[in-house]
């Protein structure tokens, strides 16, 4: 080895051992802060084991089997029940208080609805805008009940919007009938133009739907004027 070769070699050897010496120097100097910070870190990494098994795991299971009689009261129409229970079972508006979204985003869709079939458009504008489900199916016609309930306060505009929106997330049969309430509020507006473009999307995209079936006379109608 050259003698070049070996001074680089004791170099790097003197600047390892400088380094290790600065590293142990450090933790020698800052053990107890290190310590107690490892320690922090072990009993917060415990306490957020401790209380998602036995705190927040137990309460979702309990609001999810609230939920059980709540969505049989849905799916019979009994709107008002569904919501608001009656004493002796909960409706969606208590589980929400109670639970939050431990009982899963569908609470928050069928606290909207209800209050939508209620004609609650405000309070049901509160609780669909508060659905943050992946479901796409059910994103969209969250949305679109977001229009529903615009329509129902008469700003229809904002309906329009969202019932777009709504086609644009389903992008399926579904979003034909989304389509259609677009157009027609479009029209509401005085905005031809939007329906006629809303109704021939319909004819192009979805013509198999129950909607694509009956929009030619929607078309005519416009283009008659």
């Amino acid at each position: 080895m050259s003698n070049e070769n070996k001074d680089r070699a004791k170099e790097n050897t003197a600047a390892v051992v400088e380094a290790v010496s600065k590293t142990e120097l450090f933790f020698s100097s800052n053990k107890v802060a290190i310590i107690s910070v490892i320690a922090v870190l072990i009993i917060a990494g415990a306490g957020f084991f401790l209380w998602h098994k036995y705190g927040y795991m137990p309460q979702k299971a309990e609001a999810q089997e609230q939920m059980y009689p709540a969505e049989a009261n849905f799916r019979s129409g009994e709107y008002e029940l569904a919501l608001n229970g009656d004493g002796n079972v909960l409706g969606f508006a208590q589980i929400i208080e109670d639970y939050g979204h431990k009982a899963g985003e569908a609470v928050y869709f069928y606290a909207g609805v209800c209050e939508l079939q209620l004609g609650n458009y405000s309070e049901a504008l509160g609780y669909l805008t508060s659905y943050r489900g992946k479901d796409k199916i059910l994103l969209a016609r969250a949305t679109a009940c977001i229009g529903d309930a615009y329509t129902g306060l008469e700003d229809y505009a904002k309906a329009a919007a969202y019932f777009e929106k709504a086609a644009a997330i389903a992008d399926n049969m579904f979003a034909a009938g989304y389509l259609l309430k677009a157009g027609v509020t479009y029209e509401e507006l005085g905005q031809k133009d939007k329906a006629l473009a809303a109704y021939k999307t319909i004819k192009d995209k979805y013509p198999q739907s129950m909607q694509g079936y009956d929009i030619d006379k929607y078309i005519s109608r416009i283009e008659a004027e």
